[in-house]
C-alpha cells in the first residue's frame, strides 16, 4: 500500500460505496483487458529493497524520518516501521548490460545513502529480519508517522477484534503476541517487478509461483526472530501471522488469509483481482470522484484507485499489479518473496535467476503447472522457507530432490536459456548465475551463514544468544560493505573478504 490516505473514520455508508466502486472498476478492468488497451511492447522490470536502520550499538535506530531527510532523494521512501526505508530503482528493460547496470546503480545510490545516514548516526542494513530485534521494539511507537500506516493498523485490529498472536515452531519455537501491526516491520524484502502483456500474465504469474519454494531455498537469509533460531526464512511465518485479520474462529471456517499464496492457478490475470474483490473486505474502503466507466468512454485511462488500493492491501507473494505510467496503462508481476540482503551482487544474482526462470517456464509447451499440482507448489514454498537448502521440494518428472539438487540440474539450466531469450549479456549471465551455483555447491545461504556464525560465537566464544547475534550483526555490516557473494564469507572471524571494489555499503 504505497499512496498516501488521510486518516479518518470510516461509516457504513463509506463501505457501501466502495464495495459498489471497486466493483464498478473490476467491470471496467476487464473490459479493457477485452479491448487490449496496456502498454506491453516494451517490457520493463523493477527493483525494491527495504532496508533497516541500525545504530553504533546494532540496535534498530527509529529515525526513518530523520534519515530520509538527510538522504534527500526521493527514490528512498518511508516503510511501516520507524527502523525501515525502501529504495525504489528506476525501472529498466532486460537487455545486454542490463542487470549490470541494475547492480551499480543500487551499490551508487545505497552507498551515497549510507554516507548521509552516517551524519546523523545510522547504519543502513539489507537482511531480512534484523537479529538485535526485541519485542520491546516493535510496539505502536514504532510505526511511522504516516497517516496511511495508523489507519491500516487501527483497520486491521478492528477487523480482527482481538490482539495478534504469534507462533513459530521451527528449530526453536517462538510464542508472542502484539497489539500492533509492527511485528510486521520486521520483515524486510527485496521485491522484482515483471511487467507482460495482459495475455502473458497467467504463464509468468504461474511460473513465479512453481518457482518461489525454490527461491526461498536459495535466498533465505531470516533465520532469528526475538532471539530464536526458527525458520531459516521467518519472513514468511511472521508476516503471514501479523497482518492477519481473521480470529480463530474464521481461520476454522476457511477464511482465506490477507497474506495469502494463494489456491489455484489461473488462466487471466483478472481472476486474481476478482478473487480480491470477492473473498476479501476492504481494509480502506476510501472512495476517489474518478468515474471509470466516463473515463473510458471517452478514451482516456482509468486510474482505478479503488481497485489499485485493495489490492495493495492484499498480500500475495506473487503480486498482480496494475499502473499507468505516462498515460499508458500496464500490468506486471510483482515478485515479493525474497528477503533482502545479504549485499547487492547477491540480490542480482537473485534477479537474474528470477527472471531467466520464469521466462524459461512461461515459454514451455508443456508448461510445469500442467503437471504440478497448486497444493504441491505451495508445499514447497513453505518448506523452501523453512528449511532453505536443506528442503526437499517436489518437481515433475523428478519426484522429491533436495533444493540445491534441483535448482543445479533442472533450474539454473532454465535460467541461462531464460536469459539469453532475454538478451542479457553472457558474461554477466554466467557471473551472476555463478553465485547461485555456489551457494547451493557450498550450501551457505545468508540463513546459513547467520546461524553457524551464531552458533561458532555461543559455542567457541562462550557468548550468550543476544550478545552472539549482536557480535553476527556485527560482521554482516562488515561483510555486506565488502559486497562479495554470502557463500565467500567467512564464519566466525572478523576477517573482511578482499574486494577490488572501494568499501560500500553493498
Amino acid at each position: 500500500m504505497g499512496q498516501e490516505v488521510d486518516q479518518r473514520e470510516f461509516t457504513r455508508q463509506d463501505r457501501q460505496a466502495h464495495r459498489e466502486k471497486v466493483r464498478r472498476c473490476l467491470d471496467v478492468f476487464a473490459r479493457m483487458l477485452r479491448e487490449s488497451r496496456f502498454e506491453a511492447e516494451r517490457p520493463m522490470t523493477g527493483l525494491e529493497i527495504e532496508l533497516n536502520l541500525i545504530d553504533r550499538r546494532r540496535n534498530p535506530a527509529m529515525r526513518n524520518a530523520e534519515v530520509l531527510r538527510a538522504i534527500a532523494d526521493p527514490s528512498f521512501q518511508t516503510e511501516l516501521g520507524q527502523f525501515n526505508v525502501e529504495v525504489n530503482v528506476d525501472p529498466q528493460r532486460l537487455a545486454a548490460d542490463s542487470l549490470g547496470g541494475y547492480e551499480e546503480r543500487v551499490r551508487a545510490s545505497l552507498n551515497a545513502a549510507e554516507d548521509r545516514a552516517h551524519h546523523v548516526g545510522v547504519e543502513l542494513v539489507m537482511i531480512g529480519i534484523l537479529p538485535t530485534l526485541r519485542p520491546e521494539h516493535l510496539t505502536h511507537d514504532a510505526l511511522s508517522a504516516s497517516p496511511r500506516y495508523e489507519l491500516l493498523n487501527e483497520q486491521i485490529f478492528a477487523a480482527r477484534g482481538e490482539d495478534l498472536y504469534i507462533s513459530i515452531d521451527g528449530v526453536e519455537r517462538l510464542e508472542a503476541t502484539a497489539d500492533t501491526v509492527a511485528p510486521e516491520a520486521a520483515c524486510t524484502s527485496t521485491q522484482f517487478h515483471l511487467q507482460v502483456s495482459p495475455e502473458q500474465f497467467p504463464a509468468y504469474w504461474n511460473a513465479a509461483q512453481a518457482v518461489a519454494g525454490a527461491q526461498l531455498a536459495v535466498g533465505a537469509n531470516s533465520p532469528f526472530l526475538f532471539g530464536q533460531e526458527l525458520w531459516r526464512e521467518t519472513r514468511i511465518p511472521l508476516f503471514e501471522q501479523s497482518t492477519d485479520t481473521r480470529s480463530e474462529e474464521l481461520k476454522e471456517q476457511g477464511v482465506r488469509p490477507r497474506v495469502w499464496f494463494g489456491e489455484r492457478w489461473i488462466t487471466s490475470i483478472f481472476d486474481l483481482f476478482e478473487e480480491n474483490v470477492r473473498y476479501f473486505p476492504a481494509l480502506l474502503p476510501i472512495v476517489e470522484d474518478e468515474d471509470p466507466v466516463e473515463v473510458l468512454d471517452r478514451g482516456g485511462i482509468p486510474e482505478l484507485a479503488e481497485l489499485r488500493l485493495h489490492n495493495g492491501t492484499v498480500y500475495r507473494w506473487n503480486r498482480p499489479v496494475y499502473d499507468v505510467v505516462r498515460g499508458r496503462p500496464h500490468v506486471r508481476v510483482e515478485n515479493r518473496v525474497l528477503p533482502a540482503g545479504p549485499t547487492v551482487v547477491d540480490t542480482l544474482a537473485n534477479a537474474a535467476f528470477y527472471f531467466g526462470v520464469v521466462r524459461s517456464l512461461a515459454e514451455e509447451e508443456r508448461p510445469v503447472w500442467t503437471r504440478m499440482s497448486f497444493a504441491t507448489a505451495t508445499e514447497n514454498f513453505h518448506a523452501g522457507a523453512r528449511h532453505g537448502l536443506d528442503a526437499n521440494l517436489q518437481w515433475p518428472e523428478l519426484g522429491a530432490v533436495p533444493a540445491s539438487e534441483l535448482v543445479l540440474r533442472h533450474l539454473l539450466p532454465l535460467a541461462h536459456q531464460g536469459l539469453d531469450r532475454w538478451g542479457v549479456d553472457g558474461r554477466e549471465r554466467d557471473r551472476l548465475l555463478s553465485i547461485i551455483e555456489r551457494r547451493c555447491a557450498t550450501g551457505r545461504n545468508g540463513a546459513r551463514w547467520q546461524v553457524d556464525t551464531v552458533r561458532r560465537l555461543e559455542q567457541e566464544d562462550g557468548l550468550d544468544r543476544q550478545e552472539a547475534l549482536r557480535g553476527m550483526l556485527a560482521r554482516y555490516v562488515e561483510h555486506m560493505h565488502a559486497n562479495l557473494p554470502v557463500h565467500e564469507w567467512p564464519v566466525g572471524t572478523t576477517a573482511v573478504p578482499t574486494s577490488q571494489d572501494p568499501p560500500s555499503v553493498s
